[in-house]
C-alpha cells in the first residue's frame, strides 16, 4: 500500500498464522507516525493483548526506513496554538501508550529495522524484546537537536540498556548510533547484512511463536518487575509467575518431552 505525499499514512495489521505483523506504511515520509497511525497501532496492539490465537508480534516499516518518529511537522503546522496542557493530556494515551504496549505486552515483540529509527521510532525499537537491524541502519534520538527534551521513554530505556554514559551521548549530544555499534552496546539484539534481515527476523519469530507463550509472557513481566524490586521481592514475583505457568498445558508438554527425550511441541496454552 503506497501513500501519496502529505498522506496521513497507515498502519497495516496482518495476521500470519500465530504472528501479528504491523507495518508502518508511509515511506514518502520515512514512515513518520501521524496521529491516525499511532491510534491504529495502539488499537492493534490492544486487541492483540487479549487474542489467545496470537503468539508473537512483528513490527517493521515499509520501504527503506523503519520509522522517523512522530510527525511533529504536521502537529505544529495547523496555525492554531494548542490549548495549555495539550501534551500532558494527550500524549499518555497516544505515543506513550504505544511504547508501553510494545514493552509490556505478554507476547514477544520483534522489530526489523532498515534505514532510520528516529525519536519515537527509535524508542519503539528499543522497547521491543528483540530488534534486528540491517547493518547500515541508524538509531537517533534528535530531541535536543530540535530544542526540546527527550520523551517516549528514551530517558528510561537508554540508561537501562546501555548505561548512563552512552545514554548521555545519544540524548544530550544527539549522537547517531550505527546498527553495528547498537548491537555491540547491547542496545539491540543483532545487526546483520541488509540482505539477511528478513531471514533473521523470520527465524527469530518462528522460534518465539513456537515457544511456551504463557511462560514467555511471565518471564517478560518478571524482568520488568525486577527493574524496580529488591532481590527477595523479585524472587517472590517469580514464584507467583511460576505457580501460574506450571498450570499450563505447555508446562506438561515440556515435562513430557524432557522425560521422552524429544523436542517439545508447545501450543501457547
Amino acid at each position: 500500500m503506497s501513500q501519496e505525499p502529505g498522506s496521513d499514512g497507515a498502519v497495516i495489521a496482518e495476521r500470519d498464522g500465530a504472528i501479528l505483523r504491523l507495518t508502518f506504511d508511509r515511506p514518502a515520509r520515512r514512515n513518520s507516525l501521524s496521529h491516525p497511525m499511532v491510534d491504529a497501532a495502539v488499537a492493534a496492539l490492544t486487541g492483540a493483548a487479549s487474542d489467545d490465537a496470537l503468539r508473537a508480534i512483528h513490527i517493521r516499516g515499509a520501504g527503506d526506513d523503519f520509522c522517523s518518529g512522530a510527525d511533529w511537522v504536521a502537529t505544529n503546522s495547523g496555525g492554531q496554538r494548542p490549548r495549555t496542557g495539550d501534551l500532558v493530556r494527550r500524549i499518555p494515551h497516544t505515543s506513550h501508550r504505544l511504547v508501553d504496549l510494545v514493552h509490556t505486552i505478554h507476547l514477544p515483540v520483534v522489530c526489523s529495522v532498515r534505514g532510520w529509527a528516529v525519536g519515537l521510532g527509535c524508542n519503539l525499537a528499543l522497547a521491543a524484546d528483540f530488534t534486528v537491524a540491517a547493518d547500515d541502519a541508524l538509531f537517533w534520538e534528535p530531541f535536543v537537536n530540535r530544542g526540546f527534551s527527550p520523551d517516549s521513554g528514551s530517558t528510561w530505556l537508554l540508561p537501562r540498556l546501555v548505561g548512563v554514559a552512552r545514554a548521555k551521548r545519544m540524548l544530550l549530544l544527539g549522537e547517531k548510533v550505527t546498527a553495528r555499534d547498537a548491537a555491540q552496546w547491547g542496545l539491540i539484539h543483532d545487526a546483520v547484512a541488509r540482505s539477511d534481515l528478513d531471514r533473521t527476523a523470520e527465524e527469530l519469530l518462528e522460534r518465539l511463536a513456537s515457544g511456551p507463550t504463557v511462560a514467555i509472557g511471565m518471564a517478560k513481566q518478571a524482568m520488568r518487575y525486577g527493574q524496580h524490586a529488591t532481590l527477595p521481592e523479585a524472587m517472590t514475583q517469580e514464584l507467583f509467575n511460576l505457580e501460574l505457568s506450571c498450570r499450563t498445558t505447555d508446562f506438561k508438554e515440556g515435562l513430557a518431552a524432557f522425560r521422552e527425550r524429544r523436542t517439545p511441541e508447545f501450543h501457547g496454552r
